[in-house]
């Protein structure tokens, strides 16, 4: 599901959403938070807290989240808009350009499959950017 939470502060959407997410036994592993807020350390804690991989924003990012992030192994894309994004940590678990022919069967999950074992067919056609440019 896609779940929308909107708060005056963002640290309390994220927070709601934790706790629905808690509430409705929703497992982590297979999802993305997105967020229209600069990434920041306190960001990157809670999304790994919450054991969710990835997590994107629309804005920028600190200098600290980024390393941050890098050490948690988490996934972290800023400045995602229209088809262009820049990979700040965990690039090498993104997709780029790819025809879902060249994904092996076996790697996709079908629709309605309770297997938290695979990962969903994803693919990003977007570019990315060293951190450290693009600031």
């Amino acid at each position: 599901p896609l779940v929308y939470m909107e708060d005056i502060g963002r640290h309390n959407a994220v927070d709601k959403i934790a706790g629905w997410m808690f509430l409705n036994k929703v497992t982590p592993e297979d999802k993305i938070f997105y967020t229209t807020g600069r990434l920041t350390t306190e960001m990157v804690i809670k999304t790994v807290q919450m054991r969710i991989p990835v997590l994107i924003s629309r804005s920028g990012f600190t200098n600290e989240a980024v390393a941050l992030a890098r050490r948690a192994g988490l996934t972290l894309i800023g400045r995602a808009k229209g088809r262009r994004f820049i990979a700040l940590s965990g690039e090498d678990r993104i997709l780029f350009d790819v025809d879902d022919d060249a994904i092996p069967q076996d790697a996709v999950r079908d629709e309605g499959s309770d297997d938290q074992q695979s990962p969903q067919r994803a693919g990003a056609a977007g570019n990315s950017v060293p951190a450290g440019r693009d600031r």
